[in-house]
């Protein structure tokens, strides 16, 4: 028990070495932090899988716990009868099912950013397994995003505006992302950072449409 206490202790309330220190470093110097993990430096660090499975286990527990509506900013369905209270329920499974499994569809997306990454920057030099890495960090991002917004989808889960909050808190994650990815890859120039860095959320969110729709044709057939 000892032992189990200090092995908490600094994984989740150090500042200088676990948790805190990890998310304090992906929101003020991201990109290089990740590189000094990559090339070794490691020893403060909360690995990468275990935050996204950490962070994702809490905020799916919270969604399903407070019954908050995922699929709320991306789907509305409207109109009447049989056909139309079948598609309702339909998405509320979904949606059920979401909050259930949180942190495996999150870990299922990193492999999908982590190809749109390896195969934008490439001339890196970084293998895939790296590039897990890097986009595991950055999915543990955007759920402390999603973790320090979570009392506004609280507050607005019944409302309209929950759909404005959930874009907003999406959109805050993809920019932290992109910032992630241009500091990390500063060996090439701005724009070609930029130009790649669209490359690879364009190849990743390709892939997952494609998967959603597959998804939603499987779910409501």
């Amino acid at each position: 028990m000892p032992f189990l206490w200090r092995d908490i202790q600094h994984g989740l309330f150090y500042f200088d070495k676990g948790i805190l220190f990890t998310a304090r470093e992906l929101f003020t110097r991201p990109g290089f932090s990740i590189k000094e993990f990559i090339d070794g430096k490691r020893i403060k660090h909360f690995k990468p899988l275990s935050l996204v499975i950490l962070l994702a286990g809490i905020y799916g527990f919270l969604s399903h716990y407070f019954d908050i509506n995922l699929l709320s900013n991306n789907f509305q369905v409207s109109g009447s009868g049989e056909k139309f209270i079948q598609t309702k329920a339909t998405l509320e499974k979904m949606s059920e099912w979401i909050s259930q499994h949180y942190s495996i569809l999150t870990l299922i997306q990193i492999p999908i950013f982590s190809l749109g990454t390896y195969i934008a920057f490439r001339k890196v030099g970084y293998n895939f397994i790296e590039h897990l890495v890097i986009n595991s960090f950055i999915a543990g991002q955007k759920l402390i995003i999603r973790l320090i917004t979570f009392p506004l989808f609280l507050w607005f889960s019944n409302s309209q505006n929950l759909k404005v909050i959930a874009r907003f808190t999406d959109l805050a994650g993809y920019l932290i992302g992109i910032w992630t990815l241009l500091e990390l890859f500063n060996q090439f120039s701005f724009v070609n950072r930029i130009l790649r860095t669209i490359l690879s959320l364009a190849i990743a969110i390709l892939i997952i449409f494609i998967l959603l729709t597959i998804t939603s044709v499987i779910f409501l057939s």
